[in-house]
C-alpha cells in the first residue's frame, strides 16, 4: 500500500480503528478514562420564544428546546445523580461532563447562570460542563463567566449556527445572523473558551451546495468541536404545521453519502461531536428512520473503510 493510500486512523484501542475524530476518543485521551455526557434542562428560555426577538422559537425546535432527553427537575444535582445511578452499572468507571441542553443556557441573568453552573460541579462525579446556546446571547458579563469556568474546569460552548444562509435563517426563526456567529467564537476564541458549532443537515430550501458551504465557513473557523445532523421534523415544532410532509433525506444511504463527502472536508483537529441525529420516537416524524442512531453511525464507519477515506482526506 502506498503512503498516499494508508488510511488515518485517529484511535486503534480496543481493536477499533477510528477513520474519524470523535469526542468519545478525545475526552478518552485528555480524561484517561471513559466520559459520558449528562443532559441537564436547567429551565432557561430563548429570546425568540419569550417574545425579545419572536416568539414561538426556531421553527424545528420542540417545545422542549432540542432537549427532550435532559432532566429538569429544578434540582441540578438531583438530576445528575439519577442519571448517574442510571449509568454506573453500564461504566462504573466513568467521568461525567454536566451537559446543559435544553433552550439557550446563557439566557439568564449571570447570578443565575453562575449558581446553576456551579451547581452543577459541585457534583463530584463531574469532571466537566458544556453548554449550548446561541451565538446572539454572550454579551461580555456572560463571557467573563464562561472565562472564569474555563479556568476553574474542563469546559466548552456550543454554538447552535445551524446555516450560514440568511433565507434559511429566516424561514427557521432563528432570529440571528453568521454575523453573530462569527463574532460569538472570536470572543470566546480569544479567552481560549473551546467551541463547538452545530449545523443541521437538509433544512427545507438548502441544496448540497448551500450545505457544504455552510460547512466550509464553520471549519474556516477553526472550532474545538463540530456536530452534524440531518434535520428531524419533531411533533410539537412550528414545521409539524407549516411542512407536514417535509422529508430531509429519503434514506440513511443519502445522508451516510453526504456526511462521507463532509467528513473528507473536515480538517483532522476538529472533533466531531455528532454526525447524526436521533430523535426520540414519540416526538419523531421525518425521517421515519433518523431514530436508528446505531445503525446510521455503523452506515457512516462501514463506507468509510469500503472507500478507504478518512476526516480531511479531500485537503
Amino acid at each position: 500500500m502506498t503512503q498516499e493510500s494508508a488510511p488515518h486512523f485517529f484511535d486503534e484501542s480496543d481493536g477499533q480503528k477510528l477513520r474519524i475524530h470523535t469526542i468519545s476518543t478525545y475526552l478518552k485521551q485528555t480524561f484517561g478514562k471513559k466520559m459520558v455526557k449528562l443532559s441537564l434542562d436547567g429551565g432557561f428560555t430563548c429570546p425568540n420564544r419569550d417574545g425579545t426577538k419572536a416568539f414561538g422559537g426556531c421553527a424545528f425546535c420542540s417545545a422542549s428546546g432540542s432537549g427532550d432527553m435532559a432532566s429538569g427537575s429544578g434540582d441540578i444535582l438531583a438530576d445528575l445523580d439519577r442519571q448517574i445511578q442510571l449509568l454506573s452499572d453500564k461504566w462504573p468507571d466513568a467521568g461525567y461532563i454536566a451537559y446543559f441542553q435544553s433552550h439557550t443556557n446563557t439566557y439568564a441573568p449571570t447570578g443565575e447562570l453562575r449558581a446553576k453552573f456551579m451547581s452543577a460541579l459541585q457534583h463530584p462525579a463531574v469532571c466537566g460542563i458544556a453548554i449550548a446556546t446561541r451565538p446572539d446571547c454572550l454579551p461580555p458579563e456572560v463571557v467573563d463567566l464562561l472565562d472564569e469556568l474555563n479556568q476553574k474546569t474542563f469546559l466548552w460552548v456550543e454554538l447552535g449556527l445551524q446555516t450560514i444562509h440568511p433565507e434559511t435563517s429566516a424561514a427557521m426563526n432563528l432570529c440571528y445572523t453568521v454575523s453573530d456567529y462569527d463574532d460569538a467564537v472570536r470572543r470566546l476564541q480569544e479567552r481560549g473558551i473551546r467551541v463547538v458549532s452545530h449545523l443541521i443537515l437538509g433544512l427545507p430550501g438548502e441544496t448540497e451546495e448551500m450545505m457544504f458551504k455552510s460547512l466550509h465557513h464553520v471549519c474556516d473557523t477553526k472550532p474545538f468541536g463540530l456536530k452534524l445532523h440531518m434535520f428531524n421534523l419533531v411533533r410539537g415544532s412550528q414545521m409539524e404545521t407549516t411542512h407536514p410532509d417535509y422529508v430531509s433525506f429519503e434514506s440513511i444511504d443519502d445522508y451516510i453519502d453526504l456526511v462521507i463527502r463532509m467528513i473528507e472536508q473536515i480538517p483532522p483537529e476538529i472533533v466531531l461531536h455528532r454526525i447524526s441525529g436521533d430523535a426520540v420516537r414519540p416526538t419523531l416524524i421525518a425521517p421515519e428512520w433518523s431514530y436508528k442512531k446505531r445503525t446510521i453511525l455503523n452506515g457512516i464507519h462501514k463506507k468509510l473503510a469500503e472507500k478507504n477515506t478518512w476526516q480531511g482526506k479531500a485537503l
